[in-house]
Formats: C-alpha cells, sequence, structure tokens
C-alpha cells in the first residue's frame, strides 16, 4: 500500500505561515493534482512529502508509515522536476541507469529496465543521444522513465509541463496519464494550470493562501464549487459572479435584469434568504446561450448583453460584454456571422447549473 495522509500539517518560516492546518488522504494508486496560484503552498506540500522540506506541525505517512524524521532516501518516492534534471554529460541510457547503478542493482536487471522502460516511453531510438540531442518533450519523457524505473512507491510531479509550449503540454498530459494508468502508481501531482488538473486528476485539491479550499473529482469541484475562489479559479473559462439581491416578491434582482426567482435555485425561503438578502450569482459561459436577436430587457428569465469584445473560435465564439454595470463573459455558437462590438444578444440560462454564493462568507449557498 502506498497511501499518502496529511494530518493537521503546517509549515511556518519564523512566524509567517505557509502551509495550516493541511489534512488530505491520498489513496493507493490514486492521481492527486494539488492546484492553485503562485504562493498557494502547493509546491511546499509536495516537498514536504519527498522530505525536501521539514514539517513545522501535525504527520505525513507513506502507506501507513510516519515519514516526518525519515530522511528522503528513505521514504521510497521518485520526484519529477519541472528543469528534468538530466546529468548533461551521460546518455539517455546513462541518466536512465544512473541511480539504479548507485544502488548496485545487477546489471541484467538494468538492462531489462531499461529496455521495458524505453519501449513504455516511445524513447527507444533515444538511448544513446545527450540531453542537448532531444527535443523539451523528450528531455521530459527521459526524467519520467528514470522515476519509473525506480519502481517507487509514490511519484511526485512539481509542475513538469511548465517549460513546455502548448501542443506538447497537451500532448505530454496524456502521456503522463497513460503511464500513471499503466504502471498504477501513487502519483501527487502540483500545477497552477487548471486545465491540467482537470484533465489528469483523479482526484484534484484547489489550495489558496496554504489551505486546502476543495478536494474532490474534477468534474464535482467543477459542477459544485464550495466557495467563490473555487468558482473563480477552476473552469477554462471563469465563472461570472454577479451581485445580486432577493427582491419583492421572490424574485432575483441585478444590476441588469430582474426575473422570477428560478425554481431550479430553491425558494429564497428554503435558503434561509429574506428579501433583500445579498448573493452572489453564479453563472459560468458555457451555460449562458444565445436566444433571440437585439431586445431590450430580461424576458422569461433572459438576460440583455451588450457586447464590448468577441473572440472567434471556430466552432464557439466567446463574447465579452456588459450585462447592466457587470462584466459578462458567454460562450455562442460559432458561424459566418461574429456579434458586432455595441450590438445587444439576449442570453438564455441553464438555470439548473446557476450557482448561488454568500457574499459575506464566500461559500455556497445550499438548499
Amino acid at each position: 500500500m502506498a497511501a499518502v495522509a496529511f494530518v493537521d500539517v503546517g509549515k511556518r518560516y519564523g512566524d509567517a505561515p505557509v502551509i495550516e492546518n493541511f489534512d488530505l488522504a491520498i489513496a493507493d494508486r490514486e492521481f492527486m493534482v494539488l492546484v492553485g496560484p503562485s504562493g498557494s503552498g502547493k509546491s511546499t506540500a509536495l516537498r514536504m512529502i519527498a522530505g525536501l522540506e521539514d514539517i513545522t506541525s501535525g504527520t505525513i505517512t507513506i502507506g501507513g508509515r510516519p515519514v516526518n524524521d525519515v530522511p528522503p532516501k528513505d521514504r521510497d518516492i521518485a520526484m519529477v522536476f519541472q528543469n528534468y534534471a538530466l546529468y548533461p554529460h551521460m546518455t539517455v541510457r546513462e541518466n536512465l541507469e544512473f541511480g539504479l547503478r548507485l544502488r548496485k542493482t545487477p546489471a541484467p536487471e538494468i538492462e531489462r529496465l531499461v529496455a521495458e522502460t524505453a519501449k513504455l516511453l516511445g524513447i527507444d531510438a533515444l538511448l544513446e543521444r545527450r540531453p542537448r540531442q532531444l527535443s523539451g518533450g523528450e528531455r521530459q519523457r527521459v526524467a519520467l522513465g528514470r522515476a519509473i524505473m525506480r519502481k517507487p512507491a509514490v511519484f511526485l510531479f512539481d509542475e513538469p509541463l511548465s517549460n513546455l509550449d502548448a501542443k506538447l503540454r497537451v500532448q505530454m498530459r496524456a502521456e503522463i496519464k497513460r503511464i500513471q494508468q499503466l504502471v498504477q502508481t501513487t502519483t501527487v501531482y502540483v500545477t497552477h494550470d487548471q486545465v491540467e488538473a482537470m484533465t489528469m486528476g483523479t482526484r484534484i485539491a484547489v489550495m489558496k493562501d496554504g489551505r486546502l479550499q476543495q478536494v474532490g473529482a474534477p468534474m464535482e469541484v467543477y459542477r459544485r464549487p464550495e466557495n467563490l475562489f473555487v468558482a473563480s479559479f477552476i473552469g477554462t473559462l471563469p465563472m461570472n459572479l454577479l451581485p445580486a439581491r432577493v427582491g419583492a416578491g421572490g424574485r432575483l434582482v441585478a444590476s441588469g435584469f430582474t426575473v422570477e426567482w428560478p425554481p431550479a435555485l430553491a425558494a429564497p425561503a428554503a435558503l434561509a434568504l429574506r428579501e433583500g438578502s445579498a448573493v452572489t450569482l453564479g453563472l459560468r459561459p458555457e451555460d449562458l446561450r444565445e436566444s433571440l436577436p437585439a431586445g431590450s430587457g430580461a424576458r422569461d428569465g433572459r438576460l440583455p448583453v451588450r457586447v464590448e469584445v468577441c473572440e472567434p473560435l471556430g466552432r464557439e465564439i466567446v463574447v465579452h460584454g456588459r450585462c447592466g454595470d457587470d462584466a459578462l463573459v458567454s460562450v455562442v455558437h460559432g458561424g459566418d456571422a461574429v456579434p458586432a462590438p455595441g450590438s445587444v444578444l439576449e442570453l438564455s440560462v441553464d438555470w439548473a447549473r446557476a450557482h448561488l454564493f454568500d457574499p459575506v462568507t464566500q461559500r455556497r449557498i445550499a438548499a
């Protein structure tokens, strides 16, 4: 078993807290992604698993064994860094073999592991080359191969794709996920890129300012964000967050529209909301759809949006506009006609996928 667990872990530099009250259980063979903006503490958490950072309080276990005082070399982990960390004077074969030779692995076993790993990663033809003769993606495969050959209990990835171009990142995302599914090794992956998190992780752990914000399957976190930070951070286009209030007669009022309270949001009374209560309405751009040509005012729940900027992407168009005083981003189906700046679109809302948040606590309001 190679489950990893943080139990009330804290990390401080002097009086400055970096990680606080960190509790996270990572199951055996799971692909867990730690995601968050710069400074959220995700790389520090990863380095604490590796033993490269001492913890200030709490306990970290690997396979049920506390490792607070266990040196990195005895933790049975393998780490893949952002900068690949290959030896430039060695060939690919020698880079793959190096760690095994240090552990005095028998030569036939080393040869077998090199052949097996090179075939798995598609680098058979590169074994006699040196790192300077490789592309970025090929170097990343070699770094990954070196980790795989150790057959560790846990793989640790520290933003391994950030140095690659966009096309290669997409390719390597799929490659790393495929390999993890084949080798079935517990994996902890750190990234600031929420697309990587959504596409790669079995579960994702969203972090901010050294604290966990939400842990769950990617689509669970996407569909039911627990707070405003998660709502705005997770999603290729950020969620629209509009100030609103409960109006007379149970209506929903924002600066650019007033609509009958959508039944899909549950009645205000069921949400403990009184008339005049402030809420933050969350609408994902893809849950807004163009309905009818220009008009004034919201009709039957439609929102009038004055177009400011359009981004044609082929099959769809990202429209940036304003609904009353609020900025609003929507995704409409692509076509020959791109909405002109200054024109007005009426957008229908998939209210079953709308969200309400408390603007004070920033927590999700749930029935």
